[in-house]
């Protein structure tokens, strides 16, 4: 089990257009939020329906892609991995924050392959 990885791979929506931060390193940041939808039958046999959503992180050329190609709606793959950031409050409570560090996508829209 040496080889285990943290790779997580995503299809879905996005909930919102990208947001973008410049650095003076000329490093680019996007970070978008990415719900993906399942269904199943309940003890009872209706179906229910659960929207999960995602924080999604994108550095660098890859950011400058999701520039180029992903918008609000748009349907795409992501494959990342995971990261949390932890931090306290000002009451001194821990917070956590899980969010995915995209790698790679695909542009899923019949209309923007990528």
């Amino acid at each position: 089990m040496k080889n285990l990885r943290n790779t997580v791979t995503l299809i879905g929506h996005l909930g919102a257009a990208p947001e973008f931060k410049e650095f003076d390193n000329a490093n680019t940041l996007a970070t978008f939020s990415m719900a993906t939808d399942e269904s199943y039958k309940n003890k009872k046999g209706e179906k229910v329906e659960h929207t999960e959503w995602h924080n999604i992180v994108v550095w660098g050329p890859k950011a400058k892609a999701v520039r180029d190609i992903l918008k609000k709606g748009s349907y795409v793959m992501i494959e990342g991995r995971l990261t949390t950031e932890t931090w306290e409050n000002k009451e001194g409570e821990k917070q956590y924050k899980t969010q995915i560090v995209m790698n790679e996508f695909l542009a899923l829209d019949k209309k923007t392959q990528n």
